[in-house]
């Protein structure tokens, strides 16, 4: 619920600037980056994946309705690192239970593709009662930053409640030595290249809070950002499914490029728009975006990496992600704030070509366990 509503609430309620936002950001997702790979290493050398993410999401729900207290950015974020902090310890433990939890390979991409959209289909309600709370109830950004501490609660109970550990079987003898520490190496040449190129798209993938920002300078009102946000989310849990189920029979390379394509399109068209109407076509094509890589992306680390390597794996893939999103979001700060926006999205949507280039040459591998 909160998310769309916190550059706005930097920028109009604190008066943040964009490259503080940006900082604000890109802090937050490389200290995220840093944990995800400590604890995907972690939860591979234990077996236990569950106990991480339970952590993890119990204290993003614990900091976040702080931001109702808030008075300057500098608090909002440190309140947005320990919130981060939450995200780093379950992401990579996460994403491993729910590739263990796949026993036919050739489900993968839709499994993946299944966990994004019910994920984003959650998104899409809390905009809209973000809306309601702001527009009906008139309630002020504090109040509703409190509000959105109902569903954290909610979610955590049903994780400690309903998810169960998935029982992993070693993958061959040579994987299940004793006290092995579990390898940067062991990941396999194909993987590596992928991430360096899943890096060269992140440094030009800056935080999502500065399309909300250019939104707002193109006539979208504050109140209606969640809603905004809300159209994001609708057509990625719509077609979030279907995109990775199309990984499964076309092949995770050309969902990927053609992801990337899209992403570039949808930054050049933001750099060039010039009303209200052409930022919400904007955000309904950037939901394509993340329907054709979101599942598909996670579904293509663990083609690539033997199964007892996973939660290693993810941690590396979330590392290069987050440690990339810094640069990328004070890049994009930067050139916002003493060039011109246009400037901004014009480097992001350059640097999409570069990855989408780069991503033909990612071999594909073989592994069909």
């Amino acid at each position: 619920m909160i998310y769309p509503l916190l550059p706005l609430f930097l920028s109009g309620v604190l008066g943040a600037s964009a490259s503080f936002i940006g900082v604000i950001e890109g802090a937050a997702e490389s200290v995220a980056a840093l944990l995800k790979l400590a604890s995907g290493w972690w939860s591979d050398r234990v077996k236990k994946r569950k106990p991480l993410v339970v952590f993890g999401y119990g204290l993003a729900t614990l900091v976040r309705p702080f931001t109702a207290l808030a008075q300057n950015a500098t608090q909002v974020l440190l309140i947005r690192l320990a919130d981060r902090v939450g995200k780093g310890v379950r992401s990579s433990p996460r994403d491993a239970l729910l590739a263990d939890s796949i026993t036919d390979p050739s489900m993968r991409g839709r499994s993946f593709g299944f966990h994004a959209a019910a994920d984003n289909a959650g998104a899409v309600l809390g905009p809209l009662t973000a809306f309601a709370l702001l527009r009906g109830m008139h309630l002020s950004l504090r109040g509703v930053f409190w509000l959105a501490a109902i569903p954290g609660v909610i979610a955590f109970i049903v994780l400690v409640v309903a998810v169960k550990e998935v029982e992993r079987a070693p993958e061959s003898h040579s994987d299940e030595k004793a006290n092995v520490p579990i390898e940067a190496g062991s990941l396999g040449g194909r993987f590596w290249v992928y991430l360096f190129v899943v890096l060269v798209f992140t440094l030009g993938n800056s935080t999502d809070a500065f399309l909300l920002l250019r939104a707002n300078q193109l006539g979208v009102a504050v109140a209606l950002a969640p809603i905004l946000w809300a159209l994001l989310n609708f057509i990625k849990a719509a077609l979030g499914t279907w995109g990775g189920g199309l990984s499964d029979r076309l092949g995770r390379k050309p969902l990927i490029i053609a992801g990337w394509i899209i992403y570039a399109a949808v930054y050049f068209g933001f750099a060039r728009a010039t009303s209200a109407w052409h930022a919400w076509a904007l955000f309904a094509a950037y939901g394509l975006f993340y329907a054709f890589t979101e599942g598909t992306e996670k579904a293509f680390v663990a083609d690539l990496v033997p199964k007892l390597r996973r939660g290693a794996a993810y941690g590396w893939y979330n590392l290069a992600i987050g440690l990339g999103a810094l640069p990328a979001s004070l890049i994009f700060g930067a050139i916002w704030d003493r060039s011109s926006p246009q400037t901004a999205f014009l480097f992001g949507a350059s640097l999409a070509l570069l990855a989408a280039i780069g991503m033909t040459v990612v071999r594909p591998s073989p592994r069909s366990e």
